[in-house]
């Protein structure tokens, strides 16, 4: 592959459906909300935000809230509405690039809080986390090893990006979403297809300081190297075919078409994206999920949000076909149909 050049290739498709259903949705977003107006000091200019990736307004974690925390709101939310206990979760996977601590795991802080006896841990797969997410948490669900699932997509962005760096920082913002998986009641539910996939490409988004290869100095830090670098020019376009083959492939797998779909719900990163999905495959703007315009790109927080707010409206009833999108750093895509 040639330096720059970003297209969605290596494939790898799940064989078969996998018997599992989502019993419920959860989300818990802070309390702070931080407009575009709000970014003016910062020499934002709030037309250019809405005309070029539709963010009105997003959340930020305040002061003293991490990664768990929000996780631990969406989880609550999330099994209080199916009826079930904490003590019978017997899965915590928390999808996140913010976790509280290097180690242990923003899973396992989770299942402290939630008092269960259960394997946790963190997966990270940036904006598409959620996606690999549920991947794994449903072979767990369909091989029996697991019968109340909890996953979590869970960021604190507003403490990735330079506040410095007009483009990035003001597409970025806090939340957390949340489902339970359990076992399938019909043999019709589950989910259909799915393709999850990896092009390495670590110039095109990324965090390059913090880690192993570059731990954080006092040098990296005034040079800001522990803030999200993106070359979002590359990245958007990428993203936009990633969207479009990888939906075809799931519905070629699963053999359904475009107009069968009930409801889509794209990672929520650039209503230009979406825009694009819904022109190529003449998409009706009622059949797809936007909620970026009050939270932003929250990450691998966006889709269970996304779910979660549908839930709320009234839109995923059971037997519906939903298909589900994620996509960003890796480079790293997830897509799914699910029978609700």
């Amino acid at each position: 592959m040639k330096e720059n050049t970003l297209v969605a290739s290596g494939r790898s498709r799940f064989g078969g459906a996998l018997p599992i259903r989502i019993a419920s949705t959860g989300m818990y977003v802070p309390d702070r909300i931080v407009t575009n107006d709000d970014l003016a000091a910062l020499g934002c200019d709030s037309e250019w935000i809405i005309q070029r990736t539709g963010i009105r307004e997003r959340r930020f974690a305040l002061e003293d809230q991490a990664c768990s925390d929000l996780a631990y709101g969406a989880a609550l939310d999330c099994i209080e509405r199916a009826g079930v206990q904490a003590q019978d979760v017997d899965l915590v996977i928390v999808a996140t690039i913010t976790q509280d601590h290097m180690t242990p795991s923003t899973g396992c802080l989770v299942q402290q809080r939630l008092g269960c006896i259960a394997p946790a841990m963190d997966l990270n797969a940036a904006c598409s986390g959620f996606m690999y997410g549920l991947m794994v948490a449903s072979q767990f669900v369909a091989s029996g090893t697991s019968r109340n699932a909890l996953l979590i997509g869970s960021e604190v962005m507003s403490r990735t990006v330079n506040p410095m760096d007009k483009k990035t920082y003001p597409l970025f913002g806090d939340g957390a979403g949340a489902v339970l998986l359990q076992p399938a009641e019909s043999a019709e539910q589950g989910i259909l297809a799915s393709t999850l996939g990896s092009e390495g490409n670590v110039q095109a988004l990324c965090i390059p300081g913090g880690g192993s290869r570059e731990p954080l100095s006092a040098h990296s830090l005034v040079e800001g190297r522990q803030f999200m670098q993106m070359d979002g020019r590359n990245v958007f376009k990428w993203a936009v075919r990633c969207v479009a083959e990888s939906c075809r492939d799931v519905l070629q797998a699963a053999g359904y078409s475009i107009d069968q779909v009930d409801l889509f719900v794209l990672h929520q990163a650039n209503i230009r994206i979406i825009d694009a999905a819904l022109s190529d495959f003449g998409i009706a703007p009622e059949k797809v999920v936007v909620n970026l315009d009050r939270y932003g790109n929250t990450s691998a927080a966006s889709i269970p949000l996304a779910l979660a707010e549908a839930d709320r409206q009234g839109k995923l009833q059971r037997g519906k076909l939903v298909m589900l999108c994620g996509f960003g750093a890796g480079l790293t895509w997830g897509t799914a149909l699910v029978r609700w």
